[in-house]
């Protein structure tokens, strides 16, 4: 049988940013929605849905509290892994690699870019930690709203990562679960790109 779908890329990085660009057309909300895995020091394995950003030329980046789950497993454990998954084009890509911290400027300027109620959150979540009560959490927003009335600081804690692409796999929806899936991997500077069986 004639397989239904080809790809005609050699870099995965411009193929994903075809795909992105073509997710932003079709998909109804958060195109750069994912979902990113971590591990614990021992192995336990954590997910969660992220928005994925662009910095530059870094196509998987996120942003997050480092003293949240996530912030601790990558200081435990700095790998993670990216699915995105889109439905209406029936889709998906992964991304597994080294996780790497961005720089300062870059991530005061995502932090600078939320609004100022997002910024205001950010700022005094301590982020997956027990919270007693939602009364607790609009109170510490109020106050810290009232005693900022200028540009809000970004806490020292609020960091930026990049997943430093080592494997990107492309799915395509197939008849008959006869899915196409193209595996690249990073190897000495370029990439290597094979077919998988579905």
């Amino acid at each position: 049988m004639k397989f239904s779908h080809e790809i005609d890329a050699d870099d995965p990085l411009k193929l994903f940013d075809r795909w992105m660009a073509e997710a932003q057309e079709s998909e109804p909300n958060d195109p750069n929605a994912a979902a990113l895995a971590t591990a614990t020091a021992n192995g336990k394995p954590r997910v969660r849905m992220v928005l994925a950003k662009r910095v530059g030329e870094l196509r998987f980046c996120f942003f997050t509290n480092a003293g949240s789950e996530k912030g601790r497993n990558l200081a435990e454990n700095p790998r993670a892994a990216l699915c995105f998954h889109w439905k209406t084009l029936r889709r998906q890509v992964r991304v597994e690699g080294s996780v790497l911290e961005l720089d300062a400027t870059a991530v005061d300027a995502y932090f600078h870019s939320r609004s100022r109620a997002s910024q205001i959150g950010a700022s005094v979540s301590e982020q997956s930690r027990v919270l007693v009560s939602r009364e607790e959490l609009e109170e510490r927003f109020r106050r810290f709203a009232e005693t900022h009335t200028g540009q809000i600081p970004r806490p020292e804690f609020w960091r930026g990562f990049h997943v430093d692409e080592e494997r990107v796999e492309f799915w395509m929806d197939g008849a008959d679960r006869l899915h196409d899936r193209f595996l690249f991997t990073r190897k000495d500077g370029g990439w290597e790109r094979c077919r998988l069986f579905p």
